[in-house]
Formats: structure tokens, C-alpha cells, sequence
């Protein structure tokens, strides 16, 4: 039995985390501040099918409270920790930057200071697709450089990999970040466009289409997301003694540093995932059509070959199944709600 401390634990990746590992037999310590960016009962909902389990311990803490985390890590022994709190989404970091400084900044400088000082093996931690920016080049691959965000959330995210890098650099601290491509499924967050134009679809309403429905998403489905990050958590990153300071490779060092990317390695436009959602509700969508928004980027496209490579494995649940198993769950919820 691990003991494995999870951040965002009441989030829509973190639940599902912290499920796996529940089942197959590891201690899981899941910290989470149940804020309101989104309906608040969907994470009491999520935390429900967990609080029960005898390996299952919950802390409500703010990450960006040191004296919080100080003590969470202080009382614990963590093999591996997982941050996956933060602050999610582009759009709302245009209304409230603020939110982003404190979670994603200031509360992940806490998680790894309280992995310096206690001993912890592994730091996993969630970045993001964002951080490819104005890249343009296809697919997107770890090896690239990606020093152009275009929203505060993307900035935030980079500048997590590079805190990383400087523990992994300075402390020996192992740790291995995770860029997620649009993440799907049962239990999701509300405020992503296929929850919204699910409930909007259903109830005959409108959903708003940006850039025309011409964007391209590399879907990734929840059950994959996470195989992936627990392949992950059970290999720690090892100093590469081929990295070069004459051409630094910003996905590898000389630091116990890895950097993966979590996608599906398969573009759809909007307008198709739109297509099946219908399909999986049964009703027409009808469409308010808008231009792209600010700080949205037009596709994003994983390379997963480091991932494939290191690890075995390759995400491959199609959005016919992924949207299938979503609009089940969705029913199924909100008829019991």
C-alpha cells in the first residue's frame, strides 16, 4: 500500500484519481477547498462516493494558505503527492486573474515546499494544453518550446513546470508534469462547452458555438486521463545524462524532471463533437454561432510518443464512447438530483 496525497481530491480528475487508487488497495489523503467556481453539490457528490472508503481521509484546505499546508504535510507521510488543484479555466482568468495568482502560483509553491521538507518520493502535477500558446506547429510535442501563452491560465501553467524544474533542480525532488488535452466524461465540470451544450441540448436551448465551430480539440476521455497519470505516479523521473545545455530539451534534464503530454492523439472540429452529442442526446442543437474568443486557441494536437514510449501506453477511447458513457451519466444524475 502507497500513501498518496491528492490536491483538488473533490475535482473532476481527482475524484477519478482517487477512485482508482482507493480500489486498488492504496491510502489516499485528498485535500480539496470546495470553492464555487461551479455548482458546489457536484464535488459534495463526487466526495460522497469516496469519504466511506477506510483508505479515504479528507481535508477541506486552501493550498494557498501556508500555514494549512504546512500542517497537512506535516501530519503525513506521502509517497506520492498529486497536485491537480488549481484554478481551471481560460475565460474567467480574463474576469478574475486574481484567483489564478492565489491557486495556481501561490498554492502550488506551497505543495512543493511541503514536498521538500517532508521527504516525498513523487510529485505529480497537472499542467496543461494552454501551454502551447501561439504555437502552431502540429501536433504538439513536449520537445517544443512554449514561451508564448496567450491567457493568464497558460502562463500560470508553464510557470508551474518551470517551479517544478528549479525543486527538481535545487532539492533532488523528483517530479513529472502533466499537460491535459480537454479532458471528458462522467462526473464532469460544468463549466466546460460539452456539459453545457449537453443541459442546453436537452432542455431545447440554445449553446453558444465559438470560431464558427471550426476549432480543433484533441478530446481526451476521463478513463484515459487517468491510466495515464497512474503510469505516471509509479515512475519516478531520473536525471537524462544525455540532456545538453547547448540544446536544452525543455521536456527532460539533468534534474529529476519529465514532462508528458496526456491527449488522445486525434483532432475533431467542434462542429463533429456537436454532431454526436446530438446523436447521444437524441435532439438537433441549435447553434448561436460567435467568433473565437480571447485567449482560446484554435486546435490543439498531442504527441504522445514520449508517453507511448516511456510508458506503454496510448490513450485511444473514441468521442462515439467517451460522449456515450457522458450523456448516460449525465441522465442518470441529474434524474437522481
Amino acid at each position: 500500500m502507497k500513501s498518496i496525497l491528492i490536491t483538488g481530491a473533490a475535482g473532476f480528475i481527482g475524484y477519478h484519481l482517487a477512485k482508482r487508487l482507493l480500489d486498488r488497495g492504496d491510502a489516499v489523503t485528498g485535500v480539496d477547498n470546495l470553492n464555487d467556481y461551479y455548482d458546489v453539490r457536484l464535488k459534495e457528490s463526487r466526495l460522497k462516493r469516496l469519504i466511506d472508503h477506510a483508505n479515504f481521509r479528507f481535508i477541506k484546505a486552501d493550498l494557498a494558505d501556508r500555514a494549512s499546508t504546512t500542517d497537512i504535510f506535516a501530519k503525513g507521510t506521502f509517497h506520492v503527492v498529486v497536485n491537480l488543484a488549481a484554478q481551471p479555466g481560460v475565460r474567467y482568468s480574463l474576469v478574475n486573474p486574481a484567483a489564478y495568482i492565489d491557486s495556481n502560483i501561490v498554492g502550488f509553491a506551497n505543495v512543493l515546499e511541503g514536498c521538500r521538507h517532508n521527504g516525498v518520493g513523487h510529485l505529480v502535477f497537472a499542467s496543461s494544453s494552454s501551454v502551447y500558446g501561439a504555437n502552431t506547429k502540429m501536433p504538439f510535442s513536449v520537445h517544443h518550446n512554449v514561451d508564448h501563452p496567450i491567457s493568464l491560465y497558460a502562463a500560470t501553467k508553464k510557470a508551474n513546470e518551470l517551479m517544478a524544474h528549479s525543486y527538481a533542480s535545487l532539492y533532488r525532488l523528483p517530479t513529472t508534469g502533466l499537460r491535459f488535452f480537454t479532458v471528458y466524461g462522467p462526473w464532469g465540470r460544468p463549466d466546460m462547452a460539452y456539459f453545457s451544450f449537453t443541459r442546453n441540448i436537452m432542455e431545447g436551448r440554445p449553446i453558444t458555438v465559438f470560431n464558427h465551430g471550426r476549432m480543433k480539440r484533441d478530446f481526451t476521455y476521463i478513463d484515459d486521463v487517468v491510466e495515464g497519470v497512474l503510469r505516471v505516479m509509479d515512475a519516478i523521473p531520473r536525471p537524462d545524462p544525455s540532456w545538453s545545455g547547448d540544446d536544452p530539451d525543455p521536456a527532460a534534464s539533468y534534474a529529476p524532471y519529465k514532462l508528458y503530454n496526456i491527449g488522445n492523439n486525434n483532432q475533431v472540429e467542434l462542429r463533429r463533437f456537436i454532431e454526436v452529442l446530438e446523436e447521444c442526446c437524441g435532439k438537433k442543437a441549435v447553434m448561436n454561432m460567435q467568433e473565437m474568443q480571447d485567449g482560446d486557441l484554435p486546435e490543439t494536437f498531442a504527441d504522445i510518443d514520449d508517453l507511448s514510449r516511456d510508458l506503454g501506453y496510448r490513450p485511444n477511447t473514441s468521442i462515439e464512447k467517451g460522449l456515450q458513457r457522458f450523456v448516460e451519466w449525465y441522465r442518470e444524475y441529474y434524474a437522481a438530483s
